[in-house]
């Protein structure tokens, strides 16, 4: 059914209406009553961030961000389902992978869910939650398919529009518990241009490309993004703050996968899948931890379930990591994995990651990059410069993560790796028969109506066949 904001307060109405808010600040009871049990939940989201943020050490202009790990549990070994954009969203609002949920590439070139009503919102609507679209969502064309109780409205999907449409809902202080889900569109590509403050000659690039004039612009502009994007975090939770819901509202920040540059997004490598994950609010999210345990995207729904004393759906693929935060276990995933289906192009790919060891294995006999899944820009252009576009690109790939962490040294033909091989090999194969997954049966075909790119092309802006 279509699910606006009637209810939504005129421009002047939300300016008289903040005001008033910001002179009352820190002298007013709260909006709600406290109910540890039913905390509000924020589910605050960027759009290609990666774990490039302050409080994983990279020297990234996001003091909010930080502020917020330093209020609660910060998690150095998060992973994404899937380091593509609709895929990744998709499987953290199911628990279930993304050949699993139906996901198998991006919302708008015709993908979809097989079941929207595997969205968290449904649990938490029953347990008596108000749920609320802000921003980007991009796992249904339409966002009214999903099935929110409210949508705000703005212009675009940017923290120009959406920071302040999130903020007069809150200054309008609901009083029903709500799931606030709030998506900014920064740090995808096309980047902002740099700021004064973020300067070139005074930048460092990502690991995976050379420290060039060209990836040094790249990655200011980058740094540009991503203080619009801390701007845009920082304005939410100040009007949580001032209207009274920190204290009983569960924030979960993270993003969706690896930033645009060639080598992280669309890729398994932890450059790829490796994400943000933050979490602040009340009860087990005390300030100033740091947690290592390798948790993935599918354990957010399951804990959730936990923390809020609702039954697991049966669908649920993840684990609670409630263990975790309350200090009984150290680890609760001996293994994690992550696929790619669709992005721009068909580029299938699984991957397998314990502690010690990464497996991954590309699908189709292709064995050249499939360059339309990586996003333009002047990183991109240094390697195509250089003949990325005829690099071999391997079948099976083994990394020591312990000795190798940027995976740069491929084991799997080396003949004192063929144990751990074997053993990552079982592992991969286990996983997907045990998750029905469709490569198990050949090419896994686009829907009818979805748009694709060649994978012998170069740019995902190029023109794309829909498939009949």
């Amino acid at each position: 059914m279509p699910l606006t904001n009637s209810n939504a307060p005129s421009p002047t109405r939300r300016a008289l209406l903040a005001g008033a808010l910001a002179t009352a600040a820190g002298t007013r009871a709260a909006a709600q009553p406290a109910n540890p049990s039913r905390p509000n939940i924020l589910y605050i989201h960027s759009h290609d961030t990666g774990r490039y943020l302050s409080p994983y050490g990279h020297d990234i202009p996001t003091p909010n961000i930080q502020k917020l790990a330093g209020q609660g549990v910060l998690f150095r070994s998060a992973f994404s389902a899937a380091p593509t954009c609709s895929p990744s969203r998709a499987s953290l609002l199911t628990g279930q992978c993304a050949h699993q949920n139906g996901m198998l590439g991006l919302a708008h070139r015709g993908f979809s869910l097989y079941d929207y009503r595997h969205h968290m919102l449904y649990p938490l609507r029953a347990a008596g939650y108000r749920s609320i679209l802000g921003g980007l969502q991009h796992i249904a064309a339409k966002p009214e398919t999903i099935g929110y109780d409210e949508i705000l409205h703005h212009r675009t999907q940017h923290v120009a529009d959406v920071a302040p449409a999130v903020t007069a809902f809150l200054d309008s202080r609901p009083k029903e518990p709500f799931f606030l889900d709030v998506g900014f569109f920064e740090t995808h590509r096309e980047y902002q241009a740099p700021t004064p403050e973020d300067q070139p000659r005074f930048t460092q690039p990502p690991r995976t490309v050379p420290d060039r004039p060209e990836t040094r612009a790249d990655m200011a502009a980058f740094h540009s993004s991503a203080r619009t994007l801390d701007n845009g975090v920082g304005q939410v939770l100040d009007a949580l703050e001032r209207n009274g819901y920190a204290s009983n509202t569960l924030v979960i920040s993270t993003t969706d996968h690896g930033i645009s540059f060639p080598r992280m997004k669309c890729n398994l490598t932890d450059d790829g899948w490796g994400v943000s994950l933050i979490l602040r609010g009340p009860g087990l999210f005390p300030g100033g931890r740091a947690i290592d345990a390798m948790i993935g995207q599918l354990d957010v729904y399951p804990t959730l379930c936990d923390l809020l004393g609702i039954e697991h759906p049966a669908w649920l693929e993840g684990k609670s990591f409630l263990p975790l935060l309350r200090g009984e276990n150290r680890e609760i995933n001996e293994q994690i994995f992550a696929e790619v289906n669709y992005h721009a192009a068909y580029e299938p790919m699984r991957a397998v990651r314990t502690h010690r060891y990464k497996y991954i294995r590309r699908f189709g006999g292709r064995r050249t990059p499939v360059l339309p899944n990586c996003d333009d820009g002047l990183s991109k252009s240094v390697w195509l410069e250089y003949g990325w576009k005829n690099r071999p690109v391997p079948e099976e790939e083994l990394y020591d993560l312990v000795f190798d962490p940027g995976e740069e040294n491929n084991l799997i033909a080396a003949a004192n790796s063929a144990g751990p091989a074997d053993e990552m090999r079982a592992r991969l194969d286990r996983w997907m028969h045990a998750t029905n997954d469709p490569l198990l049966r050949g090419p896994v075909a686009a829907p009818h109506g979805a748009v694709v790119n060649d994978p012998d092309g170069i740019s995902p802006k190029e023109p794309a066949i829909r498939v009949p």
